[in-house]
């Protein structure tokens, strides 16, 4: 059960990345697209594994190694999106009920995956508990709102990608699958400088910073993408040697993570990170992580 434990910590570093990512979001960058861009440019740096060993891939392959790496790249922007638009602790719940949801039914369907009876009672409590995560009553919000579709969107495409890198990890060595579905990602970063808005960034003049969000914006977006690194390398070795199911519906774990680190944020540091929160949400998310805890223990018994 080496891949629960991966995967738990991999799930943790994603709930700092997360919240992060909202911070940058509201206060600094603004544009999903902008920081879309930011986010997968980089992938490109997959290429420095290189000399380790990594293989090239025969024929088809290829494919499944673009499919697997754009449709990441395009979950991050829908992602992005829905963030910009609701609070991150109900829209990422939603959004991995979603991601648990599609890869299930994705990976049954193209890579034969059969779970056992308490595994699939696993994934129905934890999808469950990241809806009851998701509701949303904000001084912007009372339940659902265009924030959930794209939300939607991105977990459909997350699924996607995770299923087909899936299929990539069971034929080649995991730093070979890693590296390219990775580095596809770059495209997508390629694709977005078609937008103004991105190549606007780069000829913008210098401004003193109104903010400490924004003083400090280069070191934040640096620190995420660290963490995001370490999260993306964890999750995908765990599904590389579990099951890709199991891997993705234990995302119930980063949300109750990142509801726990919210609520501290919000009560002794309001001015860096704060969201609106009821009695009403913290009984709801709080039965939501017992929940969480009770379906990952059916994933090891």
């Amino acid at each position: 059960m080496s891949w629960f434990f991966i995967a738990l910590v991999g799930y943790f570093f994603l709930a700092l990345t997360f919240i992060l990512d909202k911070l940058i979001l509201t206060k600094s960058v603004g544009k999903p697209v902008v920081y879309t861009f930011y986010s997968t440019i980089f992938m490109f740096g997959a290429f420095f594994a290189w000399p380790f060993g990594v293989e090239l891939l025969n024929g088809f392959d290829w494919i499944w190694a673009m499919v697997s790496g754009v449709a990441f790249g395009l979950g991050l922007w829908a992602l992005y999106t829905a963030v910009k638009r609701g609070e991150t602790s109900h829209i990422n719940p939603f959004n991995g009920a979603m991601v648990s949801i599609a890869t299930y039914a994705l990976s049954a369907y193209f890579l034969g995956e059969r779970l056992t009876s308490l595994q699939v009672g696993g994934i129905v409590i934890l999808v469950g508990a990241s809806l009851l995560l998701s509701f949303e009553k904000s001084r912007n919000h009372n339940g659902f709102h265009m924030g959930f579709v794209w939300a939607g969107v991105s977990g459909v495409l997350f699924a996607l990608s995770h299923v087909s890198a899936k299929y990539l990890y069971d034929v080649y060595p995991f730093l070979t699958g890693f590296v390219w579905t990775r580095a596809m990602t770059g495209l997508v970063g390629l694709l977005v400088l078609l937008f103004p808005s991105v190549r606007k960034t780069f000829r913008k003049k210098y401004e003193k910073p109104k903010t400490n969000a924004k003083r400090h914006a280069g070191i934040i977006v640096v620190l995420t993408k660290i963490f995001g690194v370490i999260a993306v390398v964890l999750i995908q070795y765990a599904s590389a040697i579990g099951s890709v199911s199991l891997v993705m519906a234990m995302s119930g774990l980063q949300y109750a993570c990142m509801f726990v680190i919210i609520l501290l944020c919000t009560k002794f540091i309001p001015r860096v990170f704060k969201e609106y929160i009821t009695k009403r949400e913290l009984v709801v998310e709080w039965l939501a992580i017992v929940l969480v805890g009770l379906g990952s223990i059916l994933f090891v018994l």
